[in-house]
């Protein structure tokens, strides 16, 4: 194998590719890239056998020429070492090589580097998903799916389901719903497919967030299919294979109040900066417990005490108030989180009672919704 490639170009592949990459995995030559050439250009793929990531830099497009004077031919590289050092390359262009004896040779301009290489014959194959269950999405648009909802996914182990964001595809509406059985963060979205659609499917919140970091921002589509236990998100030139995760994810509707007792509209950054003061406080605690109180007149007392530390107070004008009188304690981190993924200026929160879930929707927009259950202080 045999090719010159753009510095560049081969940056930004092998960055997408590592971040499947793990150091610990079970089979050792998955701690490696696997670098395939054909005269169509050159295809990188890594994979921790949960995520598997395969970048492609073609030869050439729009009279651009990426890579060229290649010789077919595929080799697994270490990881470990082939970043930083293609990093640190001093030319713009890179020159790779490999011989029979599995030796790979790196040169830019007078730099040479030689690694020792594994054979590409030893990478487990991806499975190549058949499947007519796939739609497509604006990439900025499953970005921002991904992003209002993979934060309220649950770091805990106990229940592994919960690590995960559900989604469901059903009756043309596309839903993203996430919880760790404290707080709850959806969205819908109209999909126009006629495809049929899946019930159900949970996807590690990890491989989101890695897929989140790796998709740019742009309005191409990406093409999204699902099997019984993976799901592929196909951009340009980028695949990405996650695992499902087994399980039945909970009913979350039934945790959705349907009436309120107290409405509030407010404006998102007040809120969010007038709760983000009050929590300096209450650093010690772990949920960083702040209290609201409507004080009437359109006004909320948002306030946090700490015995050892003191105490904040502070009122807030609200754009309306609706229904009873409301003491309501929660945690100020959940709030922060809520309040900064809805991306809408005005808010509306809506509440059964002290001690029950309460709900954060944008003013005028019912697609998007985060939950909170409160913390009893007393």
């Amino acid at each position: 194998m045999k090719f010159i490639i753009q510095r560049d170009q081969l940056i930004s592949s092998v960055q997408n590719v590592m971040k499947a990459i793990s150091s610990r995995t079970a089979i050792p030559i998955l701690t490696g890239m696997k670098i395939e050439a054909s005269q169509n250009g050159i295809k990188l793929t890594g994979s921790d056998s949960d995520i598997s990531i395969e970048s492609f830099i073609p030869a050439e497009e729009n009279g651009i020429i990426y890579a060229e004077q290649i010789e077919p031919g595929s080799i697994v590289i270490q990881a470990r070492y082939f970043p930083e050092i293609v990093r640190k390359l001093p030319e713009k262009t890179v020159e790779i090589e490999t011989d029979s004896s599995l030796n790979v040779t790196i040169r830019s301009g007078k730099a040479q580097f030689n690694l020792n290489g594994q054979d590409a014959e030893e990478y487990p194959q991806l499975p190549k998903l058949q499947t007519d269950n796939n739609f497509k999405l604006q990439t900025d648009l499953l970005k921002s799916l991904i992003k209002q909802t993979v934060f309220a996914v649950s770091t805990m182990e106990t229940r592994p389901i919960l690590t995960g964001v559900n989604i469901k595809l059903e009756n043309n509406t596309l839903s993203f719903t996430a919880t760790d059985s404290h707080r709850l963060a959806a969205r819908e979205i109209p999909i126009n497919e006629s495809n049929e659609g899946f019930s159900s499917i949970v996807v590690p919140g990890k491989s989101l967030n890695e897929l989140y970091k790796i998709l740019a921002d742009s309005d191409e589509e990406i093409e999204i299919s699902v099997t019984n236990n993976q799901i592929l998100f196909q951009a340009k030139h980028l695949n990405f294979l996650s695992r499902l995760l087994d399980g039945n994810y909970p009913e979350t509707a039934r945790l959705i109040p349907d009436q309120s007792k107290t409405m509030i509209n407010v404006k998102t950054k007040d809120l969010s900066h007038t709760i983000d003061r009050a929590s300096l406080l209450a650093k010690e605690d772990r949920n960083n417990v702040v209290r609201l109180t409507t004080t009437g007149d359109n006004l909320l007392e948002i306030t946090s005490n700490s015995p050892e530390v003191g105490q904040v107070a502070e009122e807030i004008s609200v754009t309306s108030i609706e229904g009873e009188e409301l003491k309501i304690s929660f945690s100020s981190k959940y709030m922060l989180d809520a309040l900064k993924a809805i991306e809408y200026d005005e808010v509306k929160i809506e509440f059964t009672g002290a001690m029950r879930p309460f709900i954060i929707k944008p003013a005028n927009d019912d697609s998007v919704l985060q939950l909170i259950l409160p913390v009893r202080t007393y």
